[in-house]
C-alpha cells in the first residue's frame, strides 16, 4: 500500500513517524482486528500528528480506501453511511489517511442493534491516584460477579481503566445502556466518597467517574492495541486481571513497548472473551 508523508512525525516527545504507526498497526494486527473488524467505526484522524488538530470521523467516503466499507445505519436525520473494515488492508489504508485511533461500536455490522459488548471506562477525577482506579476496577470486577457477568481489563492508555463485558446478542440498546447505568448508579451509591456516575465535572474532585455512556446506540470506545493520540504515543493495551497489580500506570505502552508485549505473548490475556456467550440479568 502506498503511504506518503511517512517520515512525518506523528507523535511529540516520541518521534514516531507514520511509517512507525502503519508498521505497528501490521504488526499486531491479529491482535487488533478481532476487536475491530466488522463494526462501525470511530476514528480520530490528526493530519499533523498527536500534537495538531485532530478530528473524529464515523461516516464513509470514497477517498478512504478500496478496503474501507460502507454501512448504512438509521439515525434520528436519516440514513447515514458509516465505515468498517474487515482487514489490515483497511486498517492501513485509514492509518495512509493519518488516522491514529480506532472506536469501535458494541456491535457488529451484521446486527447493529444488537450490542455484544458493554464497556465501563474508569475515568479518575482530579486528585485521585492509580491505586484508586485500580481498587476501582476490582471492585466493578466483583459487582458484575454478582449480577452474573465475567468482566475483562483494558488499560486505556489515557488517564483510566476499561472494564469490559462481553455479551450474547440479543439485548436492545436501551437494555444494555439501562443496565449499565444500574450498576454505575449502584456503585457510586454505595460509595459516594470514592465514585460518581453523573458527568458533572463539579463533583468529579477526588472521585472515579463511572462512564457508562458508551453502551448507547452509536457511542463507541478505543479499541484494544489501538494507539492513542497523546504524549508519547501511548497504546489501549488489554491485560490479565492478576496483572493490574503489577502495571504501574493506564499508559504503560508506548508503542514499541506494545509491539513488543504482542509479539511475546503466549497466550491472549482475554483468553476466552469471544465464546463468551453472557446473558444480563432480569430488571428487579
Amino acid at each position: 500500500m502506498r503511504l506518503t508523508s511517512a517520515d512525518r512525525v506523528m507523535f511529540r516527545g516520541a518521534k514516531y513517524t507514520k511509517r512507525d504507526v502503519a508498521d505497528y498497526y501490521r504488526a499486531v494486527a491479529d491482535r487488533l482486528l478481532p476487536d475491530l473488524a466488522g463494526r462501525p467505526l470511530s476514528l480520530l484522524r490528526c493530519p499533523d500528528g498527536a500534537g495538531g488538530e485532530c478530528f473524529f470521523q464515523k461516516h464513509h467516503a470514497d477517498s478512504l480506501g478500496a478496503h474501507v466499507h460502507a454501512i448504512a445505519l438509521r439515525q434520528k436525520s436519516g440514513v447515514e453511511p458509516y465505515l468498517y473494515v474487515d482487514d489490515i488492508d483497511g486498517v492501513l489504508e485509514l492509518v495512509q489517511m493519518n488516522t491514529l485511533e480506532f472506536h469501535p461500536w458494541g456491535a457488529r455490522t451484521d446486527a447493529p442493534e444488537c450490542p455484544d459488548r458493554l464497556v465501563f471506562d474508569l475515568d479518575p477525577g482530579k486528585g485521585v491516584r492509580w491505586p484508586d482506579i485500580v481498587a476501582a476496577a476490582r471492585d466493578m470486577r466483583r459487582t458484575l460477579k454478582r449480577a452474573g457477568l465475567e468482566s475483562f481489563v483494558r488499560l486505556s492508555g489515557g488517564k483510566g481503566l476499561h472494564v469490559v463485558v462481553p455479551i450474547a446478542p440479543g439485548p436492545s440498546w436501551d437494555q444494555a445502556r439501562g443496565f449499565c447505568e444500574g450498576i454505575a448508579q449502584a456503585m457510586a451509591a454505595r460509595a459516594p466518597e470514592r465514585y460518581v456516575a453523573t458527568m458533572s465535572k463539579a463533583r468529579r474532585g477526588g472521585k472515579v467517574f463511572i462512564d457508562w455512556l458508551r453502551n448507547a446506540r452509536g457511542q463507541t470506545s478505543v479499541a484494544s492495541w489501538s494507539l492513542r493520540a497523546r504524549l508519547g504515543a501511548p497504546v489501549a493495551v488489554p491485560i490479565r486481571w492478576e496483572q493490574l497489580g503489577k502495571v504501574a500506570r493506564p499508559d504503560a505502552f508506548d508503542l514499541a513497548a506494545a509491539q513488543r508485549r504482542a509479539a511475546r505473548l503466549r497466550k491472549d490475556p482475554w483468553d476466552g472473551f469471544d465464546p463468551l456467550e453472557q446473558t444480563l440479568p432480569a430488571p428487579e
